[in-house]
């Protein structure tokens, strides 16, 4: 399955992908900028403290790429969108992750205290929400192309069954409430 492939251009799910990549895009840049003026050295591992947050100019480039890759991802939208937000969650975890080992050591080249290993993580559940909205959850709608396609005996019944019964009827509805019930295996 290509997860890319499955989500219609116009589903409603596309704009949450959009917003989400933009918003945390804008949040980075805009720190990114206050690292940028504040001019530190590139790899200050004792930076300044920016919103409750130590940086230098290297964390403000690597902020920065992020940002416009989000932003990009933004305008792009749709499953891109939302691909790359689970993506760049991947890297928020990981470096929280790494950075947790290298506080107060010489390897911690990027100046990160531990309020950025927190913002990591925060950051990272955050786009986590908006890159797997939709995606991942055990209640999917079932007119949601990730439930069909994860289920596609039962999204097959249902729309065999939507087809056949004619449209505004009683039998359309019984027929949809027959063929959306789950399909029980017996235990072995």
């Amino acid at each position: 399955m290509k997860l890319r492939d499955e989500l219609p251009v116009d589903h409603h799910l596309a704009s949450v992908y959009r917003y989400g990549a933009g918003f945390c895009g804008l949040v980075l840049l805009a720190f990114a900028a206050l690292g940028f003026a504040d001019a530190l050295s590139p790899f200050d591992t004792a930076g300044d403290t920016i919103a409750g947050m130590t940086t230098n100019v290297a964390l403000s480039v690597i902020s920065t790429v992020v940002g416009l890759a989000l932003l990009g991802g933004a305008v792009i939208g749709g499953n891109f969108a939302s691909t790359l937000n689970i993506v760049v969650v991947g890297l928020f975890f990981l470096s929280g992750f790494a950075h947790v080992f290298v506080l107060d050591r010489p390897a911690n080249i990027l100046g990160f205290g531990m309020s950025n290993v927190i913002f990591s993580f925060v950051m990272g559940l955050f786009i986590a929400t908006f890159g797997m909205y939709g995606r991942v959850s055990s209640k999917l709608s079932h007119d949601n192309p990730y439930w069909a396609a994860r289920h596609p005996e039962q999204a097959a019944r249902e729309k065999t069954a939507a087809r056949t019964a004619p449209a505004g009827t009683a039998e359309t509805a019984g027929a949809l409430t027959a063929a959306a019930k789950p399909v029980r295996r017996g235990r072995r």
